[in-house]
């Protein structure tokens, strides 16, 4: 089974294409406004005309309300959601009933978490999947580095690696983790925000790569 990926922080019409041509499984929208990947609803409305079926589209959120998640599915259709930031199980649990969407929750990999029991809690809860990120003591996600990989669990969960990833490192990334599906956004990028065609396949080249082990 080939790793899945996903293409975050996308915030222009050909990034999308670029995207959708190479082979992307998922296309993120940042919906968090202090991020330079941030697009608004009326963006996020005309960049989704361009994401053909069988392409899921992730809104990321960091501790957003009910009402203001709300206010994005009222105008774009998300498939799923990405919690990004200090959400409880519950909470992600609450807004994803009552929105009636599938939902992920990405958790920091932090030197004294105890990271199997935060990815069971938040599964437990409902998690369609878990996304491991690098720890940063300010940024939420995008930091462009990586945690250690060795400590990526192995468990009977989808585990989304994120963190650092490029080109260059996709696919040890995989091969070292196995894991279910990866998440990239700087580092397919020539500038925040802007994403590079081919780093873009190249990086899903890797992931291929990675997959056929």
């Amino acid at each position: 089974m080939r790793t899945r990926a996903k293409i975050c922080g996308i915030t222009r019409i050909e990034d999308v294409h670029a995207a959708v041509d190479a082979g992307v499984d998922a296309i993120g929208f940042v919906f968090y406004e202090p991020s330079p990947r941030h697009v608004t609803v009326q963006h996020a409305q005309q960049l989704v005309k361009h994401i053909p079926a069988y392409v899921s589209i992730v809104g990321l959120f960091v501790n957003a309300t009910s009402d203001e998640i709300a206010q994005v599915l009222a105008e774009v259709p998300l498939d799923i959601l990405q919690f990004h930031g200090d959400e409880t199980a519950a909470q992600c649990q609450q807004i994803a009933r009552k929105h009636q969407r599938r939902w992920y929750k990405a958790i920091q990999v932090k030197p004294d978490l105890d990271v199997i029991a935060e990815i069971k809690q938040y599964h437990q809860a409902g998690a369609s999947a878990m996304l491991l990120d690098a720890w940063h003591p300010e940024l939420k996600g995008g930091t462009g580095h990586c945690f250690d990989w060795e400590k990526f669990p192995k468990l009977d969960i989808p585990l989304i690696l994120a963190g650092g990833l490029t080109p260059e490192n996709i696919e040890d990334a995989i091969k070292t983790t196995d894991a279910y599906a990866v998440d990239v956004s700087g580092g397919v990028e020539f500038a925040k925000g802007i994403k590079d065609q081919q780093l873009i396949q190249q990086f899903m080249q890797g992931v291929q790569r990675g997959s056929a082990q």
